[in-house]
Parts: C-alpha cells; sequence; structure tokens
C-alpha cells in the first residue's frame, strides 16, 4: 500500500526537483518529508528517531550540492529513510526492509545516489576522504564529497584515524557532525562532554554568530577575507573554550555549532561553505527523533519501535495468550546479574549496545561493574583484556557482526596472552530486516581458527545460562565465547538451577536409524521440528547437539560415525570454513566413509527480510532439514 505523499513531495522524483524551490516550499517540504517518514514507519516499521532528526540536514543537502556528482556519505545509514524518499525512492519506500524490498540502509547497487554502502558506524570519514582524494588524483576538482556522521559514529575510533588523515590532506572535504546526543543509547566519554562544552558556550557562540556574519559578506572583504575569518575563528576558539579547539588541532577547519532543524539557515551555510577549500566540519545540533513528540522524550526506545498508531504513539504489541519465551539477549542480561552475585570478579563491557545487549540490567543494578564504551569494539575488548589481566572476569558483549571490528583484538590481545575473556556474541546468525551489514554470518569460520579459544553455540536458553556459569568458574582458564541468535528461545520457564556443562562435549537429543543429524545452537530446535514431521513416515533420524565448535566433542563424532554413513550438518553460520567443515575435517583426519551434507549459509551475501524467510532461502529451517533426511532416507532404500 502506497502512502499519500504531500503536494510538493509527490512531486520530488529527484534533488534536481529541489532546485528551483523557494525558501517557504523548502520548510513546508520538510514537514511533509518528516509526515511521510511517520506514516510509511509507523504502518510498516524500521528505523524512526534518526531519520527524523535530520529531515532538515537532508533536504539542505541536496537542495545546496549537485548530488550525485557531488558525493554524499552517510554515518551509519539509520538517518537516511528522508535521502531514500528524495532520490527517486519514495514510491518504493513502503517496501523498506522488506524481503525482496529496498535496503534500510544506503546500498551502491540500489542507487546512484548511495555511494557507499553503510551498516556499520563510523566509516564514512574514511570514504568520503577516499573518495575526494580520488577526485583531485583525477582533476575533478569541481565536486564535493560530504560525510554526514552522529556524535555516536564520531566516538569510534576508525573516525578519528580519518580526520587525522584528513587534516594533512588539503582534500575537498566536508564532515558534517550530526549532534543530538545519541546513538541507540544514550551517547558515552569525554567526546560528548567536550562537544557539550562547545554547544554551551555562551560566549563562544556570540562570537560565532558574529563569524557566520562575516562569513556571508565575505565578497566584500576582497582577497584577504578567508585569513580575516580564520584569524577571527581561531582566537574566538582558543579563548572561550575551556580546550583549544579538537578538530582544529587536526587541521580541520570548524564551524558551528548551528541549528540543524533551521533549514534555510541551512541552506545558506552549505552555499558559503562550498567556497571554502581544504577538510572542513561543519557542527549540527539536532534533535533524535524530531517531530514526534514521544521519539523525542523516549529517543532509545523509539530508535526502531516496531509498528506503532501515529496519532497515540502506542507501539503495537502482539496479545500473548500465554507464557512466552524470553528473548536470548534479556536471558543473557539477566543472568549476567545473578553471576555477578554470586561472583565479585564478574564484570560487564558493552560498546554502545546496552539496551540491545540487555546490559542495561547489570547497569541499573551495578553500574560500578558495567561500562559502556562508546562504538570503540576493539577498545571493548582490549579493556576486557585488560580487567582480565588482574584476576577480573570479563563479560564482553559485542553482536556477532561487530566483532568482526575487533578480529585483531581477539587474536593479539586476548588468545596469544590466553586470557580468560568471555566474549558474548548476540545477534548471531541471520538477524532479519537490517541485512547483510548486520547477518552474523561469520563468526563460527573466524573464531575456531584461533588457538586457545573456547567457541561455544547453546541449543537454548538454559544451556545459555549453564555456558556463562562455566565460563565464570575458577578452574576454566581459556577465553571463551558463546555466540547465540537474536530473537525468542524455546523455554518460558528457564530459569532453572545453574549445572556446570564439561567443556567440549556434546549430547545426543534424540536416538534414531540411518541418519544422524549434527547440529550447533539455536538452529538444533529446526531439526527437532523436522524430525516430529518425519516421525508419521517411520523415519527417525539421531539429533546430536554439540554445544562446542571448538574444541570438538571428538569421542561423540566417533560414536557417530561408527554408527552412520549418512550425516547431516546444520548451522546458522557460513558454510565456507564453517561447523560443517570441521566435521568434514574430522571425518578425513580419521579415515572415516560416509555422506555429509552440509546446511547453513551460503557461499554469497544474504539480503534483508524475515528471518523465518531467509532460513528457507538458505535452507536450513525445519522444512529444509526434513526435505534434506526424506531425500537421503529415499536414497538410502532405494539402493
Amino acid at each position: 500500500m502506497l502512502i499519500e505523499s504531500g503536494p510538493i513531495l509527490k512531486n520530488i522524483n529527484s534533488p534536481d526537483d529541489l532546485k528551483d524551490l523557494d525558501p517557504a516550499q523548502l520548510v513546508q517540504l520538510s514537514q511533509e518529508l518528516r509526515q511521510y517518514i511517520i506514516d510509511n514507519v509507523s504502518i510498516y516499521g524500521g528505523h524512526f528517531g534518526a531519520s527524523l532528526g535530520v529531515v532538515e540536514l537532508t533536504i539542505a543537502l541536496h537542495h545546496v550540492f549537485n548530488t550525485p556528482k557531488d558525493l554524499l556519505v552517510w554515518d551509519v545509514g539509520h538517518q537516511a529513510y528522508g535521502h531514500k524518499i528524495l532520490t527517486g525512492r519514495r514510491d518504493a519506500f513502503h517496501s523498506n526492509r522488506v524481503y525482496k524490498g529496498i535496503s534500510g540502509f544506503p546500498k551502491r547497487s540500489e542507487s546512484e545516489y548511495d555511494t557507499f554502502g553503510v551498516g556499520h558506524s563510523s566509516t564514512s570519514i574514511s570514504a568520503a576522504l577516499g573518495m575526494a582524494i580520488a577526485s583531485k588524483y583525477q582533476n575533478e576538482n569541481d565536486r564535493q564529497h560530504i560525510a554526514v556522521i552522529g556524535d555516536g559514529a564520531m566516538t569510534g575510533g576508525m573516525a578519528f584515524e580519518a580526520m587525522n588523515h584528513a587534516g594533512v590532506s588539503n582534500s575537498n572535504l566536508l564532515i558534517v557532525l550530526n549532534d543530538n546526543c545519541m546513538s541507540i543509547d544514550p551517547n558515552v566519554g569525554a567526546l560528548k562532554d567536550y562537544l557539550t562544552d562547545i554547544t554551551t558556550s555562551h560566549t563562544y557562540n556570540k562570537f560565532k554568530d558574529e563569524v557566520w556574519h562575516m562569513l556571508g559578506k565575505v565578497s566584500k572583504f576582497g582577497v584577504n577575507a578567508r585569513e580575516i575569518i580564520s584569524n577571527i575563528e581561531n582566537s574566538v576558539k582558543t579563548m572561550f573554550l575551556k580546550h583549544s579547539n579538537l578538530f582544529e588541532s587536526l587541521n580541520l577547519r570548524y564551524f558551528g555549532p548551528v541549528d540543524g532543524h533551521d533549514l534555510n539557515h541551512l541552506v545558506h551555510i552549505f552555499k558559503d561553505l562550498k567556497d571554502i577549500p581544504g577538510p572542513k566540519i561543519l557542527h549540527c545540533i539536532t534533535v533524535k527523533g524530531k517531530g514526534f513528540q514521544q521519539a523525542e522524550k523516549d529517543q532509545t526506545k523509539w530508535h526502531a519501535p516496531g509498528k506503532f498508531d501515529k496519532l497515540t504513539g502506542e507501539i503495537h504489541i502482539k496479545s500473548k495468550e500465554k507464557p512466552e519465551p524470553p528473548k536470548y539477549q534479556d536471558v543473557f542480561g539477566h543472568t549476567l546479574v545473578e553471576l555477578a552475585r554470586m561472583n565479585d570478579k564478574v564484570m560487564g563491557i558493552t560498546p554502545a549496545m546496552p539496551t540491545g545487549s540487555s546490559m542495561t540490567f547489570l547497569m541499573r543494578d551495578m553500574p560500578e561493574r558495567a561500562f559502556d564504551v562508546g562504538i570503540a569494539e576493539q577498545h571493548a575488548v582490549t579493556f576486557s583484556a585488560g580487567l582480565a589481566t588482574q584476576g577480573l572476569v570479563p563479560y564482553c558483549n559485542i553482536y556477532s557482526t561487530f566483532m568482526q571490528r575487533a578480529y585483531d583484538q581477539v587474536i593479539h590481545d586476548v588468545c596469544i596472552q590466553n586470557l580468560k575473556v568471555v566474549l558474548c556474541l548476540d545477534r548471531a546468525g541471520l538477524v532479519g530486516a537490517d541485512g547483510p551489514t548486520h547477518h552474523g554470518a561469520y563468526d563460527i569460520s573466524y573464531l575456531r581458527a584461533i588457538p586457545n579459544l573456547i567457541a561455544s553455540a547453546p541449543m537454548n536458553e538454559i544451556e545459555l545460562r549453564n555456558l556463562m556459569y562455566t565460563a565464570q568458574l575458577p578452574h576454566v582458564k581459556s577465553p571463551f565465547s558463546i555466540r547465540y541468535p537474536r530473537g525468542k528461545g524455546m523455554h518460558p520457564d528457564w530459569q532453572t538451577p545453574f549445572e556446570e556443562i564439561e567443556i567440549g562435549k556434546g549430547r545426543q537429543v534424540t536416538e534414531g536409524d540411518e541418519i544422524a543429524i549434527i547440529s550447533i545452537g539455536h538452529v538444533g530446535n529446526f531439526a527437532i521440528e523436522a524430525i516430529k514431521k518425519l516421525e508419521p513416515k517411520g523415519i527417525f533420524p539421531a539429533l546430536y547437539d554439540m554445544r562446542f565448535i571448538k574444541p570438538l566433542d571428538f569421542d561423540l563424532l566417533h560414536e557417530v560415525f561408527s554408527k552412520f554413513k549418512k550425516i547431516i550438518t546444520v548451522e546458522d553460520g557460513s558454510l565456507p570454513g564453517g561447523f560443517g567443515s570441521s566435521i568434514l575435517e574430522f571425518m578425513a583426519d580419521n579415515d572415516y566413509k560416509a555422506s555429509v551434507k552440509r546446511l547453513g549459509i551460503p557461499d554469497k551475501i544474504i539480503e534483508h527480510g524475515d528471518p523465518e524467510q531467509l532460513h528457507k532461502e538458505c535452507e536450513y529451517d525445519s522444512s529444509s532439514i526434513y526435505n534434506a533426511v526424506l531425500e537421503i532416507f529415499e536414497e538410502v532404500y532405494s539402493e
């Protein structure tokens, strides 16, 4: 169903249609665009607050700059809904994040206006700088290069690495800092405090306004205008901020802070900045969720609220006739608090995902033992390693897709030193509508290659609790990873007493004959569903839940290969180098002869959609397992 757009927005099919709008029309367009986002997300779901906060900024950028020739990079991508709507995707926007529909993030293959694919944070400045230097090298000196980065993404170390390079590049780069004091959760750290100092310094802002006034009259000053303005800016920033300006110290011309919701003022500023050469940064103050009262008040909740009533703000929640299993992340959060009460060495660390990972439970109960380190996965892992050197037991919770960013730290700082860090990989497997940038497809493959690391995956939330309990026991000395998926588990009554799980030991879930299914993690439940469907046909495959990717339970595998010649492995990870590959390696190393069929994520990029749709596409859902067993069974008896 197409949502009706306003009278101006319905005629905007590309940024060219913005060029001739007068100031009043631009303001009206901002109202229509904001309402269009509200109308669509309330019905279809998706990210919400971030895009509402940059409506005016988005319109101003596309009005002033000549996109797509001028290259615009969004960071992290949650804020790019308005950009998509204004760049020819208005009528397709209802399919946003839907299976086979448009992506929820900028995507190069989707539009020429999406100059760089983004899903992880802090990449925009590096990418835009690369584009700027490429343009300079190719003598395309009339192109502009703009990176729009949130203050949350600015906490990522990669952004500072890029600014450090940009400051000596003499490139035509504009960094637009969208400062709303939020990422998904409230921002933390010294950078947040520094930006607050800039925005609240009344004397500095008074002089800043005069600088902008002079900048607007630059042509009247002649050839020395920029030097005059630069001298005034430098004096103000040095005199009236507690410290010399951070960005200026990196040789980035700093402008701002400015009101990111004053559309026509933004238009004038961007026109002025087009004429100023070299790397520069514009500091814009915005409100996440702007224009929707509930989203402004509770910005974390309304980052991606799901479907809601746009009039009342009531978020739609399905009624529950019976108790449902909890989400894995909530089991993690509650269990961590229990363990912290039992063991005073337990600590919690997360890089900017306290709500998503449920680290908030420990932060609320024991704030001195839980740390949100900002969007800094590398730091989170090495910080955890430092805690471990002093005898503490850090539970470092990072989404699987973001753990990729800290791979060197896992190897160099944790595993080589054999430090007892518990790596909790949330959102493992296919996560759904966030798509390929967020799928946790690779952690089995990339972790099982590392010496000293214990790598595990629970089949349900009770196993998750017991693995977390096992990891902190005194006799466990090694790094310990636990991967688990997004969403609900299997057991409403999950708060059972803790039990130690023997490291490297799997279990037989069902007995059977002819065919064995070997699973790792939550997908074992898909196998159980398939087995129940096969029973009426008189087919009874055995199921083995391995629990550990590393070390493998060799005793159990010897038992399986001694008894079965037809084997299926099931995993929600990448097949190349994954769990099934480890089973094939075991078979080859021990000279077993068997037919092994591997089910899991194939060697291709999996797009976005409901998890159930993606599991079916990748052929490891319960129906695919059912069909695989049935096909093998028929082969056996046809022989």
